[in-house]
């Protein structure tokens, strides 16, 4: 695996790492009735999906333009950070929209 790749499987740890830590939190802040908090949060979480996103779509370019890239265990290990992100913050703003509907009740 060169350096590129390598650098890109970090990128999208850290990135994707970053957005399940955020929406967490975001769940955390709206079942404390702070949903002003929840929503910055989740808008921080999707700007970090948004970055990982940059970053794989340099490899979706590469494979689409004839470079073939080396899949490793370190790549296939950053895509699940990326999508475990995506996943946690999708649920994470209906937590946080449920959490708003309950404390207007």
């Amino acid at each position: 695996m060169d350096e590129k790749m390598v650098e890109i499987a970090f990128q999208l740890i850290s990135h994707g790492g970053n957005a399940r830590g955020m929406a967490m939190e975001a769940i955390n802040a709206a079942k404390q009735n702070n949903i002003e908090e929840a929503r910055d949060l989740i808008k921080q979480a999707r700007e970090e999906i948004l970055n990982a996103h940059e970053f794989q779509t340099t490899l979706i370019q590469d494979e689409a333009s004839g470079v073939k890239n080396e899949l490793s265990i370190l790549l296939v290990h950053a895509q699940g950070h990326l999508m475990t992100g995506m996943t946690v913050l999708d649920m994470a703003e209906e937590f946080v929209d449920v959490y708003e509907r309950i404390g207007k009740q």
